[in-house]
């Protein structure tokens, strides 16, 4: 499980944006389960999307499908960045850099 912090401005409607970009950038109605979001779309098995504690975070489980083909995996991955881009505020690049900083404190 991976959490992302969320851009500061962006948590006001945060879980009503994780719906509407799971929507948007895999095109399928995601399952509410409890209180995640549930998607099953080409190379994602599963991909379980939370708010996490006090709406600044979001936790992302994933479970993959190996046995697709790497056209399926390029698209899949593609999609999942343009939703975490979307959802956190962040660019990979700054996700990297957060990540980094925060492994090194």
């Amino acid at each position: 499980m991976q959490e992302y912090p969320i851009k500061r401005g962006l948590t006001k409607d945060l879980e009503e944006r994780l719906v509407a970009e799971l929507k948007n950038c895999f095109g399928v109605e995601p399952e509410k389960t409890g209180k995640a979001y549930r998607i099953r779309y080409g190379a994602i098995k599963r991909l379980e999307a939370t708010c996490g504690a006090g709406g600044k975070t979001i936790l992302i489980d994933t479970e993959s499908d190996t046995s697709v083909s790497d056209e399926v995996i390029i698209d899949t991955n593609k999609r999942f960045r343009k939703f975490l881009d979307a959802v956190t505020g962040f660019s990979t690049k700054e996700r990297v850099k957060r990540a980094k900083s925060v492994e090194g404190a």
